[in-house]
């Protein structure tokens, strides 16, 4: 159990998707903008520390297997125990597969939640705040291991999809 006195410091690693769109004409025309997480952290007033950095601003379609050892790197070698990676929504279950066996082959303990959006964070009505206070949450009082944290459920990345027909996340059964 985590002491709650005194919190820990929490390491947020961003690499872009929806949370972080910005879109410019109808025609729904956008770009991976500024990491929106530490504003969202900041405006809701959280009482634990945290470390932003932005490893990078892809569309998660667009992520590679190169950019996905980049993040487990980046995991493993931060000093932090609790880890939020912002993610898009289309391939966070693989990239939190990645870091899942990273942190297992390495035996670290860190606990890192995988969270994302269905809605850009700059939009009026998002799922944004939620998920990201959910995946706050998590990552202080999960014991260790690669979670993905969305529509306010955590699950293994290794039995998790996002069904696109109902926009959200759900479990799948590991296979016999």
């Amino acid at each position: 159990m985590p002491d709650l006195a005194s919190p820990e410091t929490v390491q947020v690693f961003t690499t872009g998707g929806t949370i972080d769109k910005e879109y410019f004409d109808a025609k729904s025309a956008y770009e991976v903008g500024e990491p929106q997480i530490g504003t969202l952290l900041r405006d809701a007033g959280v009482a634990f520390p945290f470390d932003v950095e932005a490893l990078m601003r892809k569309d998660s379609l667009e992520l590679t297997d190169a950019d996905r050892d980049l993040i487990a790197e980046r995991v493993l070698a931060t000093a932090h125990r609790c880890v939020i990676v912002t993610h898009g929504t289309d391939t966070m279950a693989e990239t939190a597969r990645v870091v899942a066996g990273a942190l297992a082959n390495a035996a670290a303990d860190k606990t890192v939640v995988f969270v994302g959006s269905l809605t850009p964070a700059r939009f009026k009505a998002t799922d944004a705040e939620f998920n990201v206070g959910f995946a706050a949450a998590a990552a202080q009082t999960l014991p260790p291991g690669a979670y993905v944290a969305m529509n306010g459920r955590v699950f293994d990345p290794h039995h998790v999809r996002k069904d696109r027909n109902l926009n959200r996340f759900e479990p799948v059964a590991p296979h016999p």
